[in-house]
């Protein structure tokens, strides 16, 4: 390798936005995370009947800066590359100079609601699944698009990619995280003229679809007078942060399911082919574009949102909450005569999780006629029984999915491998054990950032560029010996 300069990955998170930096130490290569930027959506109830769930972009462009400008500080020899991954599904309205209209809405702002009652009596989510393998969500950007009040030949990039465009590279939609958007054709890999048109959007507006490990530019907003960033390349990986978590993962997949543990739980494995079945529909998977070809074929469940919304409940009551500790008293209490289903629509909204987690409880008992079991009090010392629920009951669900995912896809699972901060969740990592009857194995913490700059390695190093090979050769590398620091 002939260029020795750094390279810098971007991961945007629900929770916190991350600014890592690779530098080289001979042979080796050692990872700093530089800067953590706390995040989260912002509800403001005076904003219509319902109020308004948005991301504070101003926050995110700020403290994106700031890492860069750290990251400079810190890499005398040079930046050769940038790249940024997120979640998916939010996109950012653009003003003709480029600039937002407005903050972007979250996913889980409620306003989607009627808008996908239009879009299905338009067309049946089972022949929109069938179209474009993506499950039918009603946080697709398809119907957040559709909820705008707002001219729909209005611009719009989605976030990661915006991003990169904010930084000065070209206006962009990467595949992994066009796939999520619920208008990209199976067949063709790109928009679907069809559904924007039955849909009343204008696909003159959607940016360009590119590959994963496509370079979009150089950097050129501000930052570049700063000496590190004289010549370097904004590349678009696999925006979507589970697709640059998976390519992070350095086994084959053919016999291993994947959990991706997160504000979401997504578990699942990756196939060859997407898989469009009436069974997958029903079951709740979908497909997603994969780094270097092939899809993600995953179920999304609801994941340790259910606790970090407790805790922030309880902090907001003026509890002192430690997670390391929360999660060792868990393992203490006996387990939970029930199962809560991670899943219902009232545990995917913000506020009062402990009260939404009760009434989901007695909602399902209820159901099949059974109150033998009563509330847990939301009250000082009860934590950990709130917490043994929501992981005794997300392990469970875990099951299902992967019996499910065997039948689909004809496959028997050997192993699991845990990805995202959950990995580091021994008791959770147990509890999936003895429910799936599988071992599991902790992947990496910071998959999204690993597979990050496991894509920038193969586009800029391998010949041929991004492969699955060049891929897992670089994943490799990166995991095995690398050195990582916390900053």
């Amino acid at each position: 390798m002939t260029d020795r300069r750094a390279l810098v990955a971007i991961d945007l998170g629900a929770e916190s936005c991350r600014v890592s930096l690779l530098r080289w130490q001979g042979e080796s290569a050692h990872i700093e995370l530089i800067h953590r930027i706390p995040n989260g959506p912002i509800f403001n109830p005076d904003a219509g009947p319902n109020g308004e769930l948005r991301w504070p972009l101003d926050r995110i462009q700020q403290g994106v800066e700031e890492g860069l400008r750290k990251a400079a500080a810190a890499a005398p020899e040079g930046i050769r590359s940038i790249a940024v991954d997120g979640w998916a599904v939010d996109y950012v309205r653009l003003n003709p100079d480029g600039t937002p209209v407005a903050a972007p809405y979250c996913y889980r702002d409620v306003r989607s609601e009627a808008s996908k009652a239009s879009a299905d009596a338009l067309l049946p989510p089972s022949e929109l699944f069938a179209q474009t393998g993506a499950q039918p969500l009603r946080i697709n950007t398809v119907y957040q698009l559709l909820a705008d009040q707002i001219d729909q030949a209005t611009p719009w990039l989605n976030l990661p990619e915006y991003i990169l465009s904010w930084l000065g590279g070209r206006r962009v939609a990467e595949y992994t995280n066009a796939t999520h958007t619920g208008l990209v054709d199976l067949k063709t890999g790109q928009w679907s003229a069809q559904l924007f048109e039955l849909f009343g959007l204008d696909v003159s507006v959607a940016p360009p679809i590119v590959p994963a490990g496509s370079v979009i530019g150089k950097l050129s907003n501000g930052l570049k007078d700063l000496p590190a960033f004289a010549d370097t390349d904004l590349i678009a990986p696999a925006c979507h942060d589970t697709a640059s978590a998976i390519a992070a993962v350095t086994q084959n997949l053919g016999h291993t399911a994947y959990i991706v543990s997160g504000t979401w739980s997504l578990v699942g494995t990756v196939v060859d082919s997407p898989v469009t079945t009436k069974e997958a529909y029903n079951s709740g998977f979908t497909n997603q574009g994969e780094a270097a070809g092939g899809y993600c074929f995953h179920t999304n469940i609801n994941g340790m949102w259910l606790l970090k919304q407790c805790i922030d409940h309880w902090l907001e009551a003026g509890r002192s909450i430690d997670l390391v500790t929360l999660v060792a008293e868990a393992e203490s209490v006996k387990p939970y005569p029930e199962r809560l289903d991670v899943d219902a629509a009232p545990l995917l909204l913000a506020g009062r999780m402990p009260e939404r987690i009760n009434y989901q409880l007695e909602a399902q008992r209820y159901a099949r006629n059974d109150y033998s079991q009563q509330s847990i009090p939301d009250e000082p010392g009860n934590e950990p029984i709130f917490a043994r629920l929501i992981f005794e009951s997300l392990a469970a669900r875990y099951a299902e999915v992967i019996k499910n995912l065997e039948s689909l896809t004809g496959r028997s699972f050997q192993r699991i491998t845990i990805l995202g901060g959950g990995s580091r969740n021994a008791l959770l990592s147990r509890l999936t054990e003895e429910a799936t009857g599988l071992p599991t194995f902790p992947g990496e913490a910071e998959g999204s950032t690993l597979g990050n700059f496991a894509v920038q390695l193969a586009s800029l190093e391998s010949p041929g560029g991004l492969t699955p090979e060049s891929l897992r050769n670089w994943a490799s590398f990166l995991t095995t010996p690398v050195s990582v620091s916390t900053g």
